[in-house]
């Protein structure tokens, strides 16, 4: 009998082979949908920086406002009053620049669903054009400011107080209204919301504290004395709660999970220790809430696509770019000449006790540190060393005590420097290729003699 054959070889390594599975490669609707959720987490990243850039550059409200809520109500209510009862008011908003004095007039007109006008120069053709007055004596256009005004008081004598549509004047920047000739703008609108029939009131936003004293009696005769202050009287809780509402997505965000993680990720920061140390820093620094939003600017333009969510790290790392010293950083692009120069006010200011100095007693303090390090340093026509002073008073690193006059000579008008020792020493410390006898020179308590 013939014994049974024997399997090939060949079929035998199948048969082994058969059970090991294939690596399968991802499909086309697998890698559809990556690209797809990438799409998203892109477009969702960009309409965050857009929500909350515009948010930080144009100071929009977002939600309430935080230590002024006694000042909003007394606006709001002065402003219905008007609306409401056709009373005409005044009022001045007196505060700190950054103090939210636009904010909360922002907050109180879009309660109102009012609109404010302008405030320049021109603020009365403005007037004329956005209460549609220049058309009611047809083509005609008004040349002067007289005119303007007269068009105007006329305009608003006619109305009255029950059927006329109220108006809001809104002076920013107020006090430069008062160097106008004779106050004539502010007498006639203070002297409108005393007489005349169309209900009338005038803000003024300011930041100086003096201004009553700076109006002339009839005009100060005819304001109501009405005064809000604001302070900026919030304490760090407050700050914090701040800081989260600045940063917190709002709730018609289009990717809600997006928006859920994201503001939960503030929630986080804000209990975190490390963040709250950099806001003490910048709170005990300035409560401007404009420093808030640049450091926080500064935070949001890390986030991208591949880092999502905001992390202790970036703010610590905004906080350093946001606190650097912009004058040290002038000092890191000065030529060598322009850095002994400042070396040499240094030393003068240390011997002197801070007395204002002239361009030649620095050449004489520079003259005797080429005398001693010759073989080191060039040294420099005079010239040319008067040239590199200049550009030192350009950068504003040097200001003269008073404006020099046509006849005094440039080597001895008195000056300043506008820099301490530690910003100089700071800036030499990370100053590239800086010579070592100038950092020397530099450290050394006295001058060289």
């Amino acid at each position: 009998m013939r014994p049974p054959a024997r399997p090939s070889s060949a079929r035998a390594v199948a048969s082994l082979r058969e059970p090991r599975m294939q690596p399968m490669k991802p499909s086309a609707m697998s890698k559809r949908k990556l690209k797809e959720s990438s799409a998203e987490s892109a477009e969702s990243i960009s309409q965050v920086q857009r929500i909350l850039r515009e948010r930080f550059c144009h100071h929009c409200a977002a939600g309430k406002l935080f230590g002024m809520e006694q000042q909003y109500r007394h606006l709001l209510e002065l402003l219905k009053r008007t609306m409401v009862h056709g009373e005409s008011n005044s009022a001045l908003i007196i505060g700190p620049r950054g103090s939210g004095k636009t904010t909360l007039l922002n907050h109180v007109l879009k309660d109102l669903r009012e609109m404010k006008q302008t405030n320049d120069k021109v603020a009365l053709k403005e007037i004329t054009r956005q209460l549609q007055l220049e058309n009611v004596v047809g083509d005609k256009v008004f040349g002067s400011f007289a005119e303007n005004l007269a068009f105007l008081l006329e305009a608003l004598r006619k109305g009255n107080r029950t059927s006329s549509c109220p108006i809001l004047f809104v002076l920013d920047e107020f006090d430069l209204f008062v160097h106008h000739k004779n106050q004539t703008l502010l007498y006639n609108l203070f002297d409108i919301s005393q007489s005349a029939q169309t209900p009338v009131t005038v803000i003024g936003l300011t930041c100086r504290q003096d201004i009553l004293e700076l109006l002339e009696k009839r005009v100060k005769s005819r304001f109501s004395h009405r005064q809000i202050y604001l302070m900026n009287s919030f304490d760090f809780k407050q700050y914090i709660k701040i800081f989260k509402k600045q940063l917190s997505l709002p709730a018609g965000f289009p990717d809600e999970s997006f928006a859920e993680k994201w503001n939960n990720n503030v929630q986080h920061l804000s209990e975190d220790k490390t963040v709250q140390d950099v806001l003490q820093n910048l709170f005990h620094h300035s409560k401007d809430l404009r420093s808030l939003h640049s450091l926080l600017m500064l935070a949001v333009s890390a986030v991208t696509v591949h880092h999502p969510l905001l992390t202790a790290a970036d703010l610590q790392e905004a906080s350093r770019h946001h606190s650097t010293d912009s004058k040290a950083n002038i000092v890191h692009g000065l030529s060598v000449l322009e850095i002994c120069l400042i070396i040499a006010m240094k030393h003068l200011n240390e011997v002197y006790d801070g007395e204002p100095f002239n361009f030649q007693m620095v050449y004489n303090e520079f003259q005797k540190f080429i005398q001693r390090k010759a073989h080191s340093m060039y040294n420099f026509e005079k010239p040319v060393v008067m040239k590199a002073f200049e550009h030192l008073l350009q950068l504003e690193l040097v200001q003269p005590l008073e404006r020099p006059s046509a006849r005094a000579q440039r080597e001895y008008v008195l000056m300043k420097l506008l820099l301490d020792s530690s910003q100089i020493m700071d800036a030499l410390q990370v100053y590239p290729n800086c010579p070592t006898d100038v950092k020397q020179w530099a450290a050394s308590s006295l001058s060289w003699l």
